[in-house]
Formats: C-alpha cells, structure tokens, sequence
C-alpha cells in the first residue's frame, strides 16, 4: 500500500468515526427526548394541572391566554426539576439518589394515607 493509499485510508476511517459518534449522539438525544416527552404527556393527562388549565380556560373565555399561561408555569417547574435533578447527581451516586427518592415518595404516602384515616 503507498502512502496516499494508507492516508486515504486513515481520512475515511476518520470521516466513519465522526458520523458514528454523531449518530450515537443523534440517536442519545432522540431517546431522551423522546421518552422524556411521553413520560411528561402521560403523566399530564386527566391530572389537576390539566383540569385547572381546562376550568380556566372555560371560564376565561381567553384559550390563548390561558395556554400561554399555563405553557410558560410548566416550563418554569420543569426547569427548576431539570436544574434541581442535574445538581443533586453531580453531588450524589444515582443509588442514593434513587434511594432518596424511595424514601421520600414513602414518606409522602405515609403522611397521605395518615391524612386518609384522619378524615
């Protein structure tokens, strides 16, 4: 093999790398993207949020508005939850943190299902 040929060589395996590390990036965004996205949405559905917004919106007589509202509310909480989750995993091992969470999401049941039995 000449030179030229192994340079040649060395660009195209080069230029596959790039477009392989491009499509894992690709295809790493989508999926967070993507299961990010669902997750939100099915979780909205028939929740408060969305029968506040839909009572709102009734009584407003003003869709837009209250879209917009109600829009720009859930963007600010997502990012606050986005910014608060990034801080906690630069601090804590993703097993403490799920730790964490398991025993905070108990603690809520607990003071939910107390709350129940008082009534």
């Amino acid at each position: 093999m000449t030179a030229s040929e192994t340079r040649k060589t060395k660009r195209q395996d080069n230029l596959s790398s790039d477009t392989d590390s491009k499509t894992e990036k690709s295809w790493s965004f989508w999926t967070v993207f993507s299961s990010t996205f669902l997750t939100i949405f099915l979780a909205e559905m028939g929740d408060k949020t969305q029968l506040a917004t839909l009572l709102m919106s009734a009584e407003s007589q003003s869709p837009w508005v209250v879209f917009a509202g109600a829009a720009m509310a859930l963007i600010a909480t997502s990012l606050l939850g986005v910014l608060i989750g990034y801080w906690l995993a630069r601090r804590l091992s993703p097993k403490t943190l799920d730790i964490a969470v398991a025993l905070l999401l108990l603690v809520i049941t607990g003071l939910l299902v107390g709350d129940v039995l008082n009534s």
